[in-house]
């Protein structure tokens, strides 16, 4: 016992799992901070390469491994016919309106396209954005039901073979 004494003892419960909310905060705020990554390296003229995990079946052998591949990365800005950046958030494959009726930001250049995504990043995290972030992410799934269901409706069926 005098090697147990040494030891600090507390009585804990392991704590529960993310709320979907903050599960949905934390991966716009991952994509968020790519975008913010991408954009500093598109003003200091360097490339900015980020990576996903792969699992890979070597033909050979059998053996699965784990690789590191560079994901495909677009930006979330674009110029306009007047010379302005004007900035989308998405959420998958939907954009996410910051303001009702309103899909974009325009800012006059790419260091306040910086800061305009810093800022979206640390309203995200503060969770003012929660309810459009929840509205956005029930029309990704909903997309996703309605692709199930119409796949499951169209099942072809072929004619018996005639001997």
């Amino acid at each position: 016992m005098s090697g147990l004494s040494a030891l600090k003892l507390v009585t804990s419960k392991p704590q529960q799992a993310n709320s979907p909310q903050h599960a949905r905060r934390q991966k716009l705020c991952s994509k968020l901070d790519e975008q913010i990554q991408l954009a500093k390296a598109q003003q200091t003229g360097t490339e900015f390469l980020s990576f996903k995990t792969r699992t890979v079946k070597d033909e050979a052998t059998g053996d699965s491994r784990r690789v590191s591949v560079p994901k495909k990365l677009k930006p979330w800005w674009w110029t306009d016919d007047k010379g302005k950046f004007c900035i989308t958030v998405r959420y998958g494959a939907k954009t996410l309106e910051i303001v009702e009726g309103k899909n974009a930001i325009q800012t006059e250049s790419m260091t306040e396209v910086i800061s305009t995504l810093e800022l979206i990043r640390s309203a995200v995290d503060t969770g003012d954005l929660d309810k459009r972030i929840a509205a956005v992410s029930g029309l990704v799934k909903a997309g996703f039901e309605t692709d199930a269901t119409q796949s499951k409706k169209s099942t072809l069926k072929l004619p018996p073979k005639s001997a």
